[in-house]
């Protein structure tokens, strides 16, 4: 009887050993944070993605993968869309919700191009380069802006565009690109991009083209939106790309549409996706896809899988997301590529350099609003949780000066200090209501304060706390709750923000010691 539970003893642990030895799996989203619009390609045993981040620059982020499930930022398609006030901040103007928008990314006889429109600027944008992650990358543009267009190379050597909402309209550009080439194609391919989601209610949208040829069928991706239902992918096949098109409803789960098709080395094939998921953004999933009498068929039976066959994620810090000491080498005065600005900045007012360890944030005009305010420097929020914390040195700021830690979206919230004549006070503004509202004023008596703020995304619960400290030690809580939420105007998730903007007299500067980021909150 020992020898018998013996060996059945063993046999436990052992199982229990294999068990916990087997590898982890990747689960959804594959990506916690806003990487809306995503269009991805493979090339070779590399995956690249391109995403918008709208009023935000440098713009268009790309990122690479060798797995599909950890990704890393490796540049920017455009350091500035355009110069005009709109895009500048300047002169009361914003572009909040517009700049760029769905972008396309593809590579052709050893280029990698990638194209993006712009409501702001009435075009659309094509930058090319010959390396991805190093450069130079070249730019250029032509009118009209083509709404939510798939670039496309065909295997006879024309390029074309497949573009707008709903009525979907096929165009074939010139060959080196820049416009719309006279005498080509240039039709209506798809009616109503939207009738194959009839059935389940009168649809909405119709657009966010995605155009792929796998073994010669012509294959497009589109979102819809039936009435009183969900985001929901449809696909259209054809045999020519002028059609005809037939399509069919490809997923309705979870809200989860709006991407593509990408096949793996070893001929797996998955659709990425993007799902709506409150205040944190527009978050990316993968679903697996079989083939079946020549239709890609998503997810597993018709759903969106929690898990995937895929590596683990090893997380989004510090390839999505990082924190930064803003410590430099000789000579470099850049800042990483996690970093963004809130519309065009002006690289006079900024330094990493002035004061060795610190980013400094001049002022070099008055402003009114947050929101109006230049030189705002922003990342992602990332879910379920995350904190975002920093140590601001006040000793060059201004009478009329506001500066601090934010979290930036119309329903923002301001964690900083003022100073009012020889007063100090560290202030918390919420703006949970769409309007601003001050919450909290605390008198301050030394040129430092630690900031700090928690944002919780689980369950799209979507609220957020601020705290400060005097040591770094011991946090006290400033302010109240932050109630997020994901608005239109602005279009994005919401970002951590470093600001400082001065309302009377400009001059002044403020010392931020570091940015720190985690995935973890206390409350």
């Amino acid at each position: 009887m020992k020898n018998r539970l013996l060996s059945v003893t063993i046999l436990l642990i052992s199982g229990m050993g294999f068990l916990s030895a087997q590898p982890k799996k990747a689960t959804n989203p594959i990506v916690f944070a806003d990487v809306p619009d995503l269009s991805m390609i493979r090339v070779g045993d590399t995956y690249y993605m391109s995403s918008t981040t709208m009023h935000m620059n440098p713009g268009v982020p790309i990122m690479k993968s060798k797995d599909l499930v950890n990704w890393k930022m490796i540049g920017y398609a455009h350091d500035t869309l355009a110069s005009m006030d709109e895009l500048n901040l300047t002169n009361g103007k914003s572009t909040y919700g517009r700049g760029s928008w769905a972008s396309s990314i593809r590579y052709h006889k050893g280029i990698f191009y990638v194209t993006t429109f712009a409501q702001t600027t009435g075009r659309t944008h094509i930058y090319s380069t010959k390396n991805i992650e190093k450069g130079p990358w070249k730019s250029w543009s032509f009118k009209p802006s083509l709404h939510d267009h798939s670039l496309f190379f065909d295997d006879d050597g024309k390029v074309y565009m497949l573009y707008s909402n709903r009525k979907l309209i096929l165009v074939e550009l010139k060959e080196d690109l820049t416009g719309i080439k006279e005498g080509g194609v240039n039709q209506t391919v798809i009616e109503d991009v939207t009738a194959p989601s009839q059935s389940v209610g009168n649809s909405g949208l119709g657009e966010g083209s995605q155009l792929f040829k796998v073994n010669g069928k012509y294959y497009l991706f589109n979102i819809t939106w039936p009435r009183g239902g969900m985001r929901t992918v449809v696909i259209h096949r054809a045999d020519k790309l002028t059609g005809p098109w037939e399509g069919k409803l490809a997923l309705q789960d979870l809200g989860v549409a709006q991407g593509g098709l990408i096949d793996m080395p070893d001929g797996r094939w998955f659709s990425y996706l993007f799902r709506d998921y409150g205040a944190v953004g527009r978050i990316p999933y993968l679903v697996p896809v079989e083939w079946k009498d020549g239709w890609p068929v998503l997810g597993v039976d018709g759903k969106v899988p929690a898990t995937l066959d895929l590596p683990a994620s090893k997380g989004l810090i510090p390839r999505i997301v990082a924190s930064d000491e803003f410590t430099r080498r000789k000579g470099d005065a850049d800042l990483p590529l996690v970093w963004q600005w809130n519309h065009n900045p002006d690289n006079r007012l900024w330094s990493v350099t002035e004061r060795k360890g610190y980013l400094r944030l001049k002022t070099g005009r008055t402003d009114t609003s947050f929101l109006l305010a230049r030189n705002t420097l922003t990342q992602r929020t990332i879910g379920p949780v995350c904190t975002g914390s920093t140590l601001l040195d006040i000793s060059n700021m201004k009478d009329g000066d506001f500066a601090g830690l934010g979290l930036l979206q119309k329903n923002f919230g301001q964690a900083g200090v003022q100073i009012t004549g020889d007063k100090k006070e560290i202030v918390m503004i919420n703006a949970s209501s769409g309007k601003p509202v001050e919450e909290a004023r605390i008198p301050l008596t030394q040129s430092t304060v630690y900031l700090k703020s928690e944002c919780n995304f689980t369950d799209k619960k979507d609220i957020a706390f601020f705290f400060y400290s005097l040591d770094g030690k011991q946090w006290m809580p400033l302010g109240n709750q932050l109630k997020m939420a994901y608005t239109i105007p602005q279009f994005i998730g919401y970002r951590f923000a470093l600001f400082n903007y001065a309302t009377k007299t400009i001059g002044g500067s403020a010392d931020f010691d570091f940015f720190h980021i985690a995935d973890t909150i206390t409350k």
